[in-house]
């Protein structure tokens, strides 16, 4: 469909909506599996287009099955990629396979749609180069399609930039295990996305690997990886959807599963939302937000650390009675979209003022919503996040709505009973 339509069911918000496994910690577990000397059970695996493109990966080395519902992954320390990788739109997808064709007995090439060809490689190409790969673009140097030949990787110590994207230090730190020297990364500069460099750590924990981060140092123990059978808990980023909903339209919903202990630095929509005014709570396993009419407030806040959910927020934010900040978070520029600029851009079609700072945005409260054409970019998270609107404004429609199918390929049917059956349009 080119076009979506949405008119939600009248009255608060009543749901209970379940969301797909985190993407972010399935590309990681999967890694750690492919290059683990022998077999691991993956369970929860979401079936996104980011996860697909490793799964298609693994395919085609034939080293995946399906048991019972289990993915079984065949890993083992001789890697050798197909030479040919089609990483579509998938960025964290591209980056991590990148870093493991550096390990292979063979030549791999790693391309993309030409949204992702116009994201920044550079610095992974580089330490990569650094490590003893060879990385050659066959494009625009510092972005794919590149073809990575293996030399002699010979781990030790490393500078890596920590403002550009921690997708870069994941993606060498998941190799690290596999290196005779082991790995040391020295972050230079603030590492914007900590909390994912975090769930790296602790997903190859969980398969063995020995890793220490501090607070501009990150060391790798050589070792490889053993395998293990790993749970893949629910997206909280995918959550920020539904859980947001009470902030533009007062109610209650629930997301079975999520976990208060989670590894998912985007567990902290929970905080945000109730920091604004949402009542939260845990009941019987499920995260629960809810709102009378009781009204919104705005807040001002650093989301280096969570920068995945500033659609969603920013979206809640119009619905405040006083203007709220989020800063910290300008390298979201380059992400599937500038989901600064381009969010801006399009909540203003709908009447908003915002405005757009060199680290993040100010939103003051919509005063008066109007109905828009809205274009999603490219970027499954400004698709989400918009179809919110439909909440409080008559007549959002939204431009190429499919773009969802990178992180949650069924959210609309998922989310029928918040935002109402689907009404395409061509």
């Amino acid at each position: 469909m080119s076009s979506l339509s949405l008119l939600p069911p009248e009255g608060p918000v009543n749901a209970s909506i379940t969301v797909p496994g985190s993407k972010s910690i399935a590309n990681r577990a999967l890694i750690c599996a492919l290059l683990a000397d022998g077999e691991s059970q993956l369970v929860g695996l979401p079936d996104g287009d980011d996860t697909a493109v490793i799964i298609e990966v693994l395919n085609q080395m034939k080293r995946v099955s399906t048991v019972d519902g289990e993915i079984s992954i065949t890993g083992s320390r001789d890697v050798k990629l197909p030479g040919i990788i089609d990483a579509k739109l998938a960025g964290t997808s591209s980056r991590f396979l990148t870093a493991v064709a550096a390990l292979g007995s063979s030549t791999s090439v790693i391309d993309g749609g030409a949204p992702l060809r116009s994201r920044p490689m550079s610095d992974l190409h580089d330490a990569l180069t650094a490590l003893g790969a060879e990385v050659l673009p066959l494009g625009v140097p510092g972005h794919l399609p590149v073809s990575v030949e293996a030399g002699v990787l010979h781990g030790g110590r490393l500078s890596v930039r920590g403002d550009v994207s921690s997708q870069f230090i994941s993606a060498l730190l998941l190799i690290g295990p596999m290196l005779d020297d082991g790995l040391v990364i020295d972050v230079v500069g603030e590492l914007v996305s900590r909390s994912y460099v975090l769930m790296t750590a602790a997903v190859m924990k969980d398969f063995g690997a020995t890793v220490e981060v501090k607070d501009s140092e990150i060391t790798v123990a050589p070792g490889g990886y053993v395998p293990c059978r790993f749970i893949v808990e629910p997206d909280y980023s995918s959550a920020a959807f539904p859980l947001a909903a009470v902030a533009v339209r007062e109610g209650s919903v629930q997301v079975p599963g999520l976990s208060a202990t989670s590894l998912q630095g985007d567990a902290e929509i929970t905080k945000l939302l109730n920091a604004m005014g949402c009542s939260v709570r845990t009941v019987a396993g499920s995260v629960e937000v809810s709102r009378g009419d009781a009204p919104l407030h705005g807040i001002d806040i650093n989301m280096a650390d969570c920068s995945d959910l500033v659609p969603a927020m920013a979206v809640a934010m119009l619905f405040a009675d006083s203007p709220s900040r989020i800063t910290g978070v300008g390298f979201i520029r380059q992400k599937e979209s500038d989901r600064l600029g381009d969010l801006a851009d399009e909540l203003r079609k709908v009447g908003s003022e915002i405005v757009v700072e060199e680290d993040g945005v100010l939103i003051h409260p919509l005063q008066q919503g109007r109905p828009a054409l809205l274009e999603t970019h490219h970027d499954h998270r400004l698709a989400m996040a918009f179809s919110l609107l439909s909440l409080a404004i008559p007549g959002v429609t939204l431009s190429e709505p499919g773009v969802v199918s990178k992180s949650w390929p069924s959210f609309f049917a998922d989310m029928e009973p918040i935002l109402g059956a689907l009404s395409p349009q061509h």
